[in-house]
């Protein structure tokens, strides 16, 4: 039997489907490596519930090809949860189709992921102080701790419905910026904290926001700026940092996010820029990669296997490396635009080469 290895995926608008490119590379990566790569949704499901209507690339013919296949012996989810029909969808095929072995899997939400992370020493001080959003007066008293704070949603990706608040000295009120729930910019101005919810109707803040103690992110620039490194599992089972690459948001943004318009930049050149070089970018760098696996090795202890993790993380002005962000679908596309060609290749094929380790070790298991 062949190898295959299946690509969960959701429909958009129609029958569009979200990471098409993305898709596309997976399957030249198969094919190299001797596996089928097979996309289809949860709507590709024959009625009878054992065949799909899967799409694959023929790079041969640079063409898509439609056919029915059965399930695969393994499963790379890339579902991104935009709206609760599709929610709905994905949560009643993983429920439905238990047996499939998943390489990847949903993680937890912003707060609940503070909580887990928090409970290891050597994660636990490169994390920002959290609190659930529950009031204003709270919310004050964050803010008389710490001069910039963040909100957040607690689930919720590429910088949408994020605020920066910035405490004003000597008075009762911040600097307010931030990102509608479309990724639309919205411009600094002055409120006080007691105005916020009303500036912030209709955004279900008490169910749904996260508040974060902020770290220096501006550049001289005036620039903010992060950088996103995505570990993977390997074709032997091992976690390892595939790559890191910093993102520098664009003017009047509070996040650093490509979707939102962020440009990307080499680690290296971009610690170098802000402590010259040498002995402390090695450290920084160090610090980083080392919390980077301590991190996944955590979570898998908490959620058991998984095959990928993009973590956004921030470097201070002391050099100090904070944890900001953990996602369980990271994108690769931070590679390609800095030109790290070999770590955008590698990136790819890693779910692929993890997949297919899987699916030997079924074998050897079996035989």
């Amino acid at each position: 039997m062949s190898k295959q290895i299946g690509v969960l995926a959701m429909y958009m608008n129609g029958r569009r489907l979200e990471e098409l490119s993305f898709f596309r590379k997976l399957c030249v990566s198969g094919e190299k490596l001797g596996v089928e790569v097979l996309v289809f949704t949860p709507d590709d499901v024959h009625e009878n519930g054992t065949r799909i209507h899967t799409l694959t690339y023929k790079a041969s013919e640079r063409r898509w090809v439609r056919k029915w296949s059965g399930f695969p012996q393994v499963i790379y989810d890339r579902c991104r949860y935009h709206g609760i029909d599709n929610f709905r969808k994905i949560s009643q095929f993983r429920k439905k189709y238990t047996k499939l072995r998943y390489l990847s899997k949903p993680l937890a939400n912003k707060w609940t992921m503070h909580q887990l992370l928090s409970e290891h020493p050597g994660i636990a001080p490169h994390l920002p102080a959290t609190l659930r959003y529950k009031n204003t007066k709270e919310l004050g008293e964050f803010l008389k701790k710490h001069a910039i704070v963040f909100m957040k949603p607690k689930s919720g990706t590429g910088g949408r419905g994020i605020i920066r608040l910035q405490r004003l000295p000597g008075a009762n009120a911040c600097l307010m910026q931030g990102r509608d729930s479309d990724r639309r910019i919205i411009s600094a101005r002055k409120v006080t904290v007691e105005q916020i919810p009303a500036r912030l109707a209709g955004w279900k803040l008490g169910e749904r926001y996260i508040v974060q103690q902020g770290i220096p992110l501006e550049l001289k620039d005036g620039r903010v700026h992060d950088f996103r490194m995505l570990v993977q599992k390997d074709g032997q089972g091992q976690w390892r940092v595939t790559g890191c690459a910093g993102r520098i948001g664009p003017r009047q943004s509070v996040t650093s996010n490509l979707h939102g318009g962020g440009s990307a930049i080499s680690m290296e050149s971009l610690l170098r820029s802000r402590f010259g070089s040498g002995k402390k970018v090695s450290d920084i760098r160090k610090e980083a990669y080392d919390l980077g696996i301590r991190i996944a090795h955590h979570l898998e202890a908490k959620f058991g296997p998984f095959c990928e993790a993009g973590l956004d993380l921030a470097v201070d002005p002391r050099g100090h490396v904070w944890l900001l962000e953990v996602n369980p679908k990271p994108s690769r596309e931070v590679f390609s635009r800095i030109g790290e060609k070999e770590t955008y290749r590698r990136a790819i094929s890693r779910p692929l080469e993890y997949g297919l380790w899987l699916i030997r070790q079924k074998q050897s298991e079996s035989s």
